[in-house]
């Protein structure tokens, strides 16, 4: 078994799911555990989690166009990329989200582009 799965975050937590479902009616919730299919949000999906499916790539374009010579290199030339994402960028993000949850919805939580 993976060591993440024995992890659980706050949010995860197996009273915070009880609490949310008994307080928050329109919560969609999350699998505590991985032989818990009851939670309706697929916890680890990239495909709607920003980072993953936007922020990493500007990051990387940015970034990465040249090799770096060490670590601390790469470092400095991601800190100089995230402090160049603008406001605007984030915001289209953020608008496309509605659209990928109803793509997720669509393809049942499978994958999707």
């Amino acid at each position: 078994m993976k060591k993440d799965i024995l992890r659980a975050p706050a949010h995860k937590a197996r009273e915070t799911q009880n609490f949310l479902r008994d307080n928050c009616p329109d919560v969609i919730t999350v699998d505590v555990h991985w032989r818990n299919t009851n939670g309706e949000w697929p916890p680890n999906s990239p495909y709607l989690n920003p980072l993953d499916y936007a922020i990493w790539s500007i990051l990387m374009e940015k970034a990465c166009q040249k090799l770096h010579p060490n670590v601390e290199s790469l470092k400095r030339a991601l800190k100089k990329a995230w402090k160049e994402i603008t406001l605007a960028d984030l915001v289209k993000i953020g608008d496309n989200f509605p659209k990928r949850l109803q793509a997720c919805i669509d393809a049942n939580g499978g994958h999707f582009e």
